[in-house]
């Protein structure tokens, strides 16, 4: 008899925890479902990018100067610059200019370190593509302004914000 009171005692411990748990699964699920979704359908939405987003390097022929530092300050010495000296006034001239998008790091240090304002970093990032040499950018590549999703009437853009993360977290985070 006493057995049987202490199995229904341990029986009725066990379902308080079990309500207790679902409890606390059913506060985390309407405390999730009072947030705005973060899910984009991505090819007709887009995310805007931040001012300072790496993506594509936008280069600019004609104010070049052939002066290699973009060269010397890449961590894996990607970008090809052919120059011409030419004699008569002592300067080198860009004859041909490459970079290869498939092995970039996106870096950014030849867009910083450059003494001319030649190279640029853009707001695209899709760069895929079924076949690896199409990434091979030479100047003309390269020099292709830019797309920006914020002017493109078919995709409608979404601000970055953080309205999915709790109050709490942004009062922290920017405080600090």
């Amino acid at each position: 008899m006493f057995s049987t009171l202490i199995e229904f005692r341990s029986y009725g411990q066990q379902a308080v925890e079990a309500a207790k748990y679902i409890g606390q699964g059913s506060a985390v699920t309407l405390d999730h479902s009072n947030r705005s979704p973060i899910t984009i359908q991505y090819p007709y939405e887009k995310i805007l990018s931040s001012e300072r987003f790496r993506g594509r390097i936008h280069f600019e022929f004609d104010k070049c100067i052939a002066c290699e530092v973009r060269v010397r300050v890449c961590p894996i010495n990607l970008p090809i610059v052919d120059w011409i000296l030419t004699k008569d006034i002592k300067k080198k001239r860009l004859k041909n200019y490459s970079i290869d998008f498939g092995v970039c790091i996106f870096c950014g240090n030849c867009v910083e370190y450059r003494p001319t304002n030649c190279l640029s970093m853009t707001e695209e990032y899709e760069l895929s593509s079924y076949d690896r040499h199409e990434l091979n950018h030479d100047q003309t590549a390269s020099g292709r302004l830019p797309f920006s999703t914020s002017q493109d009437v078919s995709i409608q853009v979404v601000s970055a914000s953080l309205s999915y993360l709790p109050k709490s977290f942004e009062v922290e985070k920017f405080n600090n």
